[in-house]
């Protein structure tokens, strides 16, 4: 009879590990294309790791569909390595984050992982357009207008003035996530060409744009940054990672 091999109880060491640096939890959109392609660009660094959920919303993009994420958050966080901790959670919304509120997107990802950091597309653009000293940009957007008003609006309250924007006035967002980025970067070279803004901020996690940060930052001879660029930015600052990166543009030369 032939001995078939069963072992058991095998000795094991364990170590960190993809986090021994720092372990980032990011919720997704249900109709994101493309954040978590840029994303894992961006924070492709040894000791890094990136962990992703997916969040319920509607394609079509308006207050009230992106109020609604606000109950399913919580779940979304939790289903990130249940029962181990994060060291940033990241939400990725931009709009939403500006209806639901800062402030209670890091409530709700603080119940769901007790102690974590927490970033969102727009508490990043604010602390990344600080950073590079910015404080009259183009804003461009995806978004109807009643949104960019509000966007607009929210940015004044911080002190950043809006003398120039543009949209492409999308509210199916898997259309917003085939926006080609040759069109993305004409618009931001327009606007941003304006002799009354300092620098540009675009806006949305699902336009392709943060790999073209650089390039265009040297046509333009001014900052620039998006939705996931200044949200990467921002979530290797909470994790405390210090590591400047040539070929993403100023934001990231200003690391520590």
């Amino acid at each position: 009879m032939k001995e078939e091999i069963n072992l058991q109880n095998l000795p094991h060491q364990l170590d960190e590990s993809l986090r021994s640096r720092a372990a980032i939890g990011l919720v997704v959109l249900a109709t994101d294309h493309v954040i978590e392609n840029e994303f894992q660009k961006i924070l492709n660094l040894q000791g890094v790791a990136l962990y992703q959920s997916r969040i319920f919303n509607e394609p079509s993009v308006n207050t009230e569909t992106l109020s609604a994420m606000e109950s399913r958050l919580e779940n979304s966080v939790k289903l990130i390595l249940p029962g181990m901790p994060l060291d940033v959670v990241a939400f990725g919304c931009t709009s939403a984050s500006m209806v639901i509120g800062p402030s209670r997107i890091h409530e709700i990802c603080q119940k769901a992982k007790p102690g974590v950091r927490v970033t969102n597309p727009f508490t990043a653009a604010i602390e990344a357009l600080r950073t590079m000293e910015v404080s009259r940009i183009a804003l461009l957007t995806p978004y109807r207008d009643d949104l960019n008003q509000q966007m607009r609006s929210n940015f004044e309250k911080e002190g950043i003035q809006v003398p120039a924007m543009a949209s492409f006035n999308v509210e199916d967002d898997n259309r917003v996530g085939r926006i080609a980025p040759a069109s993305i970067e004409a618009v931001a070279l327009e606007i941003g060409m304006h002799s009354s803004v300092d620098g540009v901020f675009v806006a949305c996690t699902n336009l392709r744009i943060a790999e073209r940060v650089h390039f265009l930052e040297q046509k333009l001879g001014k900052p620039l940054t998006s939705s996931n660029h200044a949200m990467a930015w921002h979530t290797l600052s909470l994790a405390g990672i210090s590591h400047s990166q040539a070929g993403w543009g100023r934001l990231f030369e200003r690391m520590p």
